[in-house]
């Protein structure tokens, strides 16, 4: 995925390739681009896979004082070992609270936290709102899922979430067939006029690029793109009009950034495969 090493001249005129970057695997860049969004100090209410990946290795790199919690009651584990969900006992190795469903969520909503909910669901349109429930008829589904868990929670309750997606037609659709969690509802204002408070879809990660939504329109657009990855390629993987004014390029990550991933955060491969 990684773009083609430049070429650098040195002082006698002599050109050499310059190091070629380290090469990288999608969900390596989807983990290291998504922690990039936290900032020191946040709280975080992570989720299985890339989610936790992407938790884990911000605070490990660049926001040592972040607070990750889960939401079967782990509150501030150390995450030596990474869980393989979060109802792996690891997710309460040496908390600072080790708790329950409600005790999580209340931290979810308590308004005197930052808290970034990071999401993921089986359809999301061009607001942020998604659907974990079904696809098809509800009542004669195509496809049933397991349904909300605490996504239509989390994202109404938190200060912000961030939804990591695989990239498709299928996923980026115009209309979900079921909403099961609330984004930007209509656009603009519609959902602070429907009660909420705060909130709402602060990004999307996929494996092409990361998307972001409009301060006015609340619309979805294409923020960055990863290395390697054409506009073109993500226009014909969403099943909507996208929004392409201004994108540019994900910065890459850095040698060090995939030792702390590969070595340090999942030595294992539970979640990097």
């Amino acid at each position: 995925m990684a773009d083609t090493p430049e070429r650098a001249t040195d002082a006698s005129g002599t050109t050499d390739a310059a190091p070629s970057p380290p090469a990288y695997t999608a969900r390596e860049m989807m983990a290291i681009a998504a922690g990039r969004f936290i900032a020191d100090g946040d709280v975080l209410f992570a989720g299985t896979g890339v989610a936790m990946l992407a938790a884990t290795v911000a605070k490990r790199i660049h926001a040592p004082h972040a607070h990750i919690f889960f939401e079967t009651g782990g509150i501030g584990p150390q995450l030596d070992e990474l869980p393989m969900a979060v109802a792996d006992p690891r997710v309460m190795a040496y908390a600072d609270l080790n708790a329950g469903l409600v005790e999580a969520f209340s931290y979810v909503a308590n308004r005197r936290l930052h808290t970034i909910a990071f999401l993921g669901a089986a359809q999301i349109d061009r607001y942020g709102n998604m659907n974990s429930t079904v696809i098809g008829d509800y009542d004669h589904p195509t496809v049933r899922f397991s349904g909300s868990g605490g996504a239509c929670d989390a994202g109404s309750l938190a200060s912000g979430f961030i939804v990591f997606m695989q990239h498709g037609t299928r996923k980026f659709v115009e209309k979900l067939d079921y909403l099961t969690t609330p984004g930007w509802l209509e656009g603009g204002e519609s959902r602070r006029h429907a009660g909420y408070r705060r909130g709402g879809p602060l990004a999307v990660v996929t494996n092409l690029c990361v998307l972001r939504f409009r301060k006015d329109t609340k619309a979805m657009y294409l923020a960055e793109r990863f290395p390697g990855v054409t506009v073109e390629e993500i226009v014909a993987n969403t099943g909507f009009v996208l929004d392409v004014e201004g994108a540019g390029v994900a910065k890459p990550p850095t040698a060090e950034e995939l030792r702390i991933l590969r070595d340090d955060v999942d030595p294992q491969r539970l979640i990097l495969g």
